[in-house]
């Protein structure tokens, strides 16, 4: 079985918060955004939905520097964090996280890859504090080439031993678009034992080894541990057309131009012919299972929609999806 899943934001429900956005200046709280979660875990268990990724933002500041007073959120929601957790895993429900782009374990400035550093052992404490089992991830890529990539490399594998064990036992690498592929990081699983997150689009946007679909997801589902089901990232390019507006200061008159999508943009909805073949490709050699983190631009609502698509086109894999 497959579970399918989706990141951050639900759309369906109007007013339904992934966390807290108040500003600094009004005191967010992880308290505040563990109650969005719950009603967010409600969401899920009427769709039947069993695999989300949490906003990394659920605890507002919780490693900015300039802030301590934001620092001890998670030991002040111990109760709340493990009642949360209990819901998710009577529901069945995978929970993992993504810190954003600015967290670049890699970097050559010792201070923000110490901030880095800080961030993911924030997340996997977080994970831990909820009570989660191992297949709650901290997916991270690898960072910046900063001119050297071998170097690059390296950096982010001495990185990683600089970790907490319980961030390190957390984290996942993931393939990005275009400066490590697949093969990077295996090179960096030999090293590091990091499981790997395949991510559909990346590989077919930065695939300079030519590896295959199959070889490629193979050896990436393999880095997993026996207990835990591995993680991949499913999207589809975009192709519509982007509609750009500007407005003249003078007239007030509104001008429009159009441009080409960049084959590497997330669709707003995921192409179902593709997944089925995807699908098909993993199938057919008898890959085992994986779980499916849908990165598209509608979230939940492409989630549903390709469960409609899939009974429709594919009924025979739909019922291989939860």
């Amino acid at each position: 079985m497959i579970h399918l899943g989706f990141p951050v934001k639900v759309l369906d429900v109007a007013g339904l918060k992934s966390h807290d956005t108040r500003r600094w200046r009004n005191d967010p709280h992880l308290s505040v955004s563990l109650a969005y979660l719950r009603d967010t875990l409600g969401y899920l268990r009427q769709q039947e939905i069993h695999f989300y990724r949490l906003s990394p933002e659920l605890a507002p500041y919780a490693t900015h520097p300039d802030f301590p007073q934001f620092h001890n959120q998670i030991a002040e929601c111990q109760r709340e964090l493990a009642a949360v957790g209990e819901i998710a895993r009577a529901d069945g429900v995978r929970l993992s996280v993504h810190p954003g782009q600015y967290v670049v374990l890699n970097a050559p400035e010792e201070q923000l890859a110490e901030r880095a550093r800080r961030e993911v052992i924030h997340q996997a404490r977080l994970l831990g504090a909820m009570g989660l089992g191992p297949e709650a991830v901290v997916v991270l890529h690898v960072g910046g080439v900063y001119g050297d990539h071998r170097a690059a490399r390296e950096r982010f594998v001495r990185q990683v031993e600089m970790l907490s064990l319980e961030a390190r036992r957390r984290l996942a690498v993931e393939n990005d678009d275009h400066r490590f592929s697949v093969d990077d990081c295996l090179w960096i699983h030999g090293r590091t034992g990091l499981p790997l997150t395949f991510d559909y689009l990346h590989f077919r946007s930065n695939n300079p080894e030519g590896m295959s679909l199959v070889e490629a997801l193979a050896c990436c589902l393999a880095t997993w541990p026996a207990n835990v089901p591995p993680k991949v990232h499913f999207s589809s390019p975009r192709t519509a057309m982007v509609v750009i507006e500007q407005r003249d200061a003078m007239s007030d008159r509104v001008r429009r131009r159009t441009r080409a999508p960049q084959p590497t943009q997330h669709a707003d909805y995921v192409d179902p012919f593709a997944f089925t073949d995807f699908l098909r490709a993993a199938w057919s050699t008898e890959l085992p299972d994986f779980d499916v983190m849908l990165e598209v631009k509608a979230r939940d609502l492409a989630l549903l929609r390709l469960r409609e698509d899939m009974a429709r086109f594919a009924p025979d894999m739909a019922r291989r999806l939860v």
